[in-house]
């Protein structure tokens, strides 16, 4: 069996720049994705004249298709690369985005609606597991934490798609000339980044050892296996796609890398619960209009993501152990304010705390999973699939809990994990390889 070239290909500082440039563009589009359709929920609703069970069964349709497809991402990324997934995922965004929009402002369709955001859903998680590889492989080559800027980057989108999309509600805009645009800004975008994506180039080789993982030798000769690399070509026998079968079903055993994702879980349901329920929870639950709707789920991601940019210096001086117990905290005062508050101004402050502690969940919990660069890949993908779980499943069934509790007391489940996420804490502290700051063993 030929191995392939892993030689390691040093960038200039000039492509490292395109490179940085291009992740950030791929997360903003993301982010702009998510908040387009999010901000218009209030008037999807009334359009297609829904309750909030009705939302809830919706939002499933577009759940299931991203469970589907998060679960198949690390596969997807190791066959075919971060490069090709995302290209491939943010144009089935794009006509995803487009779907809804007819469902939504011609067909007055719930079906056609369900229909955009089952394509909508299958695009969205590869393509964000994708994102979340070449992220990683970025701040590995760096040496630095850059993951909490990159996901600065999806909240900065989602700050200007939510405010676009209260614009759009204020001056009521249709859904489809709203999610045409976006659809074509989200394909457009990443499909012109994707050029300058380096994860598949820099893949350094390992040293001879044996994996007691794998059970396998990696040679310094020859170089590592085809299934370290994502997206690796093999020239020799098919034996490539049984390998990264393998690799995907190591990391799903691997105990330190479930419990990131369950770690994880606690801070993404929080974020989740906000973007799919805040807007409505504001209109229904304290007499606010779409628009301020809008707005409030603007503060909330605008605060999000002040968190995210402080991220890399936070977490420089304090080390993730730290900083993942106050998120974990900061999100329950946050939340438990929004959904007990006397007076709506109130809520609109709770919802700036409660964007500050779900502001590092996710980036923490990807760099804490890409630690080791061999099996970078396929433990980022279980972390993905288990945090995306949460973060798509968990909003729909708290629209079912809403039917009978109503939708700000439906907000208080994600609480319990967020004291399990408290807990699970020390297991984001660095295990391999160079430490990226002194007090990473906090």
């Amino acid at each position: 069996m030929n191995q392939p070239n892993h030689s390691l290909q040093l960038a200039t500082a000039t492509q490292m720049l395109q490179w940085r440039v291009a992740v950030l563009t791929s997360y903003a589009a993301s982010g702009v994705a998510f908040a387009t359709w999010v901000s218009r929920l209030p008037a999807i609703r009334d359009g297609l004249d829904l309750t909030p069970g009705g939302i809830g069964l919706l939002l499933m349709c577009m759940t299931v298709a991203s469970f589907i497809s998060i679960s198949a991402s690390g596969l997807i990324v190791l066959r075919l690369g971060p490069k090709l997934t995302s290209w491939i995922g943010s144009c089935m965004v794009g006509a995803g985005l487009v779907t809804v929009g007819v469902g939504a402002s011609i067909a007055a369709n719930p079906i056609v609606v369900a229909t955009g955001l089952v394509v909508l859903g299958l695009g969205t998680a590869s393509w964000n597991t994708a994102s979340n590889v070449e992220g990683a492989a970025m701040e590995r080559a760096l040496g630095r934490h850059v993951m909490p800027h990159l996901h600065g980057a999806f909240s900065l989108g989602t700050v200007a798609a939510a405010g676009f999309g209260a614009w759009a509600a204020a001056v009521h805009l249709a859904v489809f000339w709203h999610f045409l645009i976006a659809g074509v800004v989200v394909t457009g975008s990443v499909v012109a980044a994707g050029f300058f994506f380096r994860a598949e180039k820099t893949a350094a080789p390992a040293r001879a050892h044996r994996s007691e993982e794998t059970d396998t030798f990696q040679d310094p000769s020859t170089g590592p296996l085809p299934i370290i690399t994502p997206g690796s070509a093999e020239t020799g026998a098919a034996a490539a796609p049984l390998d990264n079968k393998r690799l995907v079903a190591l990391a799903w055993r691997d105990r330190r890398t479930l419990l990131i994702g369950v770690l994880v879980l606690g801070l993404a349901l929080a974020e989740g619960a906000a973007g799919d329920w805040v807007a409505l929870a504001l209109a229904d639950g304290y007499g606010q209009s779409d628009a301020a709707g809008a707005v409030g789920y603007g503060l909330f991601v605008t605060f999000m993501t002040i968190g995210r940019f402080a991220g890399t210096a936070i977490l420089d001086r304090f080390g993730r152990v730290v900083v993942m117990r106050w998120c974990s905290a900061t999100a329950v005062v946050g939340l438990a304010l929004f959904v007990f508050s006397p007076v709506p101004w109130l809520a609109f402050v709770a919802l700036a705390v409660w964007g500050l502690g779900a502001s590092l969940g996710f980036p923490v919990g990807m760099s804490a999973a890409a630690d080791d660069p061999v099996h970078a890949a396929a433990r980022v993908s279980v972390v993905s699939t288990i945090g995306y779980g949460a973060f798509l499943c968990g909003p729909p069934l708290l629209g079912l809990l809403a039917e009978h509790f109503g939708i700000l007391h439906s907000l208080l489940a994600p609480l319990v994990m967020l004291v399990v996420s408290f807990f699970l804490a020390p297991l984001a502290g660095q295990t391999t390889g160079k430490s990226m700051q002194p007090n990473e063993a906090r």
